[in-house]
């Protein structure tokens, strides 16, 4: 804190991380749903090139029209990759390193630890993107 009673940048920063990474976790106990919220709200913050989307459709999710469901997101920011794959009620997380397209490490995670590498990204990116700012908004807000 600087003798003014402001919070210096970094603590301000690491409280928006701290609560973007519980605002992405509110809905991890559903994989299905916290995999949705999770793309949709990326999708929002991100330009469209940084995020993929893996997904299987049934027979049933393409009579209905439904763009099925999601099988991995992959998130591209910088030399940073974050991958999820869900799998029925688990999920496989890693944090991957890349230079010019080239993985140069692979590091596995628990959940807890990639939502938080993904808020502190994202956070990042909010600094100057607009676009990306007004979309954690929202999704702190949860709106």
């Amino acid at each position: 804190m600087s003798d003014d009673g402001q919070l210096e940048p970094a603590a301000r920063d690491e409280d928006s991380i701290d609560l973007l990474t519980a605002a992405l976790r509110r809905d991890a106990a559903d994989l299905e749903v916290y995999g949705r919220v999770l793309t949709d709200a990326l999708a929002e913050a991100l330009p469209a090139d940084a995020v993929a989307v893996e997904r299987r459709r049934s027979l049933a999710d393409r009579v209905a029209g439904r763009p099925g469901r999601i099988e991995r997101l992959e998130v591209s920011m910088g030399d940073q990759r974050l991958t999820l794959t869900l799998t029925g009620d688990r999920a496989a997380a890693e944090v991957c390193r890349v230079v010019r397209g080239v993985v140069l490490s692979r590091r596995p995670v628990p959940l807890d630890e990639w939502t938080r590498e993904l808020a502190a990204a994202v956070t990042v990116r909010a600094r100057s993107d607009a676009r990306a700012r007004a979309a954690l908004e929202r999704l702190l807000l949860g709106g």
